[in-house]
């Protein structure tokens, strides 16, 4: 499976996780399709940091949001784009290009049309 591929299914996962807050271990292995194990210690990082430090995350997101907005105003696909970003930032292994990059793509995979200006210019700031 391929980076990209695996950081999308973080994504879902912690989407997953902030509609159902079900098992964030069988989120993943649903998700993956495979043991945690079997899957790049990274990537269970990510996800588990994202999930760990959401109320954290959530601030600095919220302080850089544009006034009339929020943390909590965001959809839940936006939130887990941005709090897998702020985890990537957090564990300080991928170029922070990088990982604006891949959430800007995500971005326009799964969210609105102009969504992404939003995720890259928060990702940019923070």
């Amino acid at each position: 499976m391929k980076r990209h591929e695996q950081r999308e299914r973080a994504m879902i996962t912690v989407y997953q996780y902030l509609l159902v807050n079900r098992d964030l271990n069988e989120l993943i292995e649903n998700e993956y399709e495979m043991k945690p194990e079997e899957i790049d210690p990274y990537f269970l990082q990510v996800i588990h940091t994202a999930v760990e430090n959401e109320k954290r995350y959530s601030g600095y997101i919220g302080q850089v949001l544009k006034e009339g907005w929020s943390y909590e105003r965001l959809g839940y696909i936006e939130r887990a784009i941005l709090l897998n970003g702020c985890a990537e930032f957090d564990l300080k292994q991928i170029e922070a290009a990088v990982i604006i990059d891949e959430a800007v793509e995500m971005a326009k995979k799964y969210c609105d049309e102009e969504t992404y200006r939003l995720i890259n210019s928060v990702l940019d700031i923070i």
